[in-house]
């Protein structure tokens, strides 16, 4: 099929994965509100279209934590994202590498912190709160060791969400395992290429607790045993005195919880709603990023995600009060669909979006993007 768009990636996605991959990528917590939200109060956002305003040279890059990026947006953490390709988190890391942006590693990936180390740059990891202190600090030694320059320490997630489309597609619910093998029989490419050739299916950084059994069978329930929901704010500090770089604190959606975030000395916030797969009903990022952005915008770093689809929303959130961009479904659809190719060819599209966009509301420079180019309503 043509791939003109990231929305293409995703329909090639959806015809390449078995369903359990493609759902448990696509889908969102309970009825999938806030997904919908997501996508459709930012795609809501007009902008002004100016004219005359010397725009014959555009520059889309920025600088964050210390890095000089080519494009203000970085590849967001995505649990088990090495399934979607062989060794998807390494083809990954390549394609960020090549455009000049960081890679954010999830904790849950296929691919070990080691791996995909000697590739991204700028390399970023991201960690959950895990009951297991001696085990958290254990994967902070790790990404340290490994060249990350930026923790992103995920808050949103002190539980995992109620996902009800995983267990109608396999992911979870009854006869799992024997509904992922039917599905993957049907979908021979994916099956040889990630399914065989792509072994092993261990999640990488969760191996020394979890041993042998550390594949997909072992996740979902790992991940209800071993999130924390007891932390606290004043919890945080053991984390600073573990990890002395940039600290990145992703899922706040309160502008109270931001000035927390600044207080207890985090380097950076993401506001995010962990891309609808959380508590459904809350606010867009959209929605909520405007009052956040005032709220601290001068005090730290403030990130965004959610309901990012192309360049176009990429520069609609940083008018709103972003100063960078994390992808998450995007790359994934592109990286299922083709792999390194993909995620390169999608970023090159964004990297177009941004530039027809930035044109056309006349300014050529990431920092002059504010809410100057955001249209009222003037009814």
């Amino acid at each position: 099929m043509i791939i003109a768009s990231a929305a293409d990636f995703r329909e090639a996605a959806r015809r390449r994965l078995p369903r359990f991959l493609f759902d448990y990528a696509d889908g969102g917590a309970y009825v999938e509100e806030t997904l919908r939200r997501n996508v459709s109060d930012l795609a809501g956002i007009a902008l002004r279209q100016r004219v005359l305003r010397d725009v014959a040279s555009i520059d889309l890059g920025t600088t964050l934590f210390g890095h000089k990026l080519a494009l203000p947006v970085a590849l967001g953490p995505v649990g088990i994202s090495g399934m979607y390709a062989r060794r998807g988190e390494v083809q990954a890391a390549r394609a960020a590498r090549a455009a000049g942006i960081p890679m954010c590693l999830s904790t849950v990936s296929i691919c070990p912190i080691e791996e995909v180390g000697r590739i991204a740059d700028p390399f970023w990891f991201q960690l959950y709160v895990i009951r297991d202190r001696g085990f958290m600090k254990e994967l902070i030694a790790r990404a340290k060791a490994a060249g990350a320059t930026a923790m992103v320490f995920t808050v949103d997630m002190p539980v995992p969400g109620a996902r009800y489309r995983d267990a109608h597609s396999g992911m979870s619910g009854p006869h799992a395992p024997l509904r992922r093998l039917v599905q993957a029989m049907t979908h021979p490419r994916w099956a040889i290429d990630v399914g065989l050739r792509g072994r092993p299916h261990t999640l990488g950084n969760l191996k020394a607790v979890l041993g042998d059994k550390s594949g997909l069978n072992d996740y979902m329930g790992w991940l209800g045993a071993n999130f924390d929901p007891s932390i606290q704010w004043k919890d945080l500090d053991w984390i600073r005195a573990e990890w002395d770089g940039p600290l990145i604190l992703k899922g706040i959606l309160d502008p109270q919880d931001a000035r927390e975030a600044v207080a207890i000395g985090a380097d950076g916030i993401v506001v995010s709603n962990h891309g609808g797969r959380q508590l459904d009903g809350v606010m867009s990022t959209a929605r909520s990023l405007p009052a956040i952005a005032d709220a601290v915008g001068g005090a730290l770093t403030v990130l965004a995600d959610g309901g990012v689809r192309n360049g176009l929303d990429v520069v609609r959130l940083l008018a709103l009060g972003a100063q960078g961009v994390l992808l998450g479904r995007a790359w994934v659809y592109a990286m299922a669909a083709q792999g390194e190719a993909g995620v390169t060819r999608l970023l090159e599209l964004i990297a177009r979006e941004m530039t027809v966009a930035m044109t056309l509301t006349g300014v050529n420079r990431i920092d002059a993007i504010d809410r100057s180019i955001i249209a009222r309503d003037m009814t």
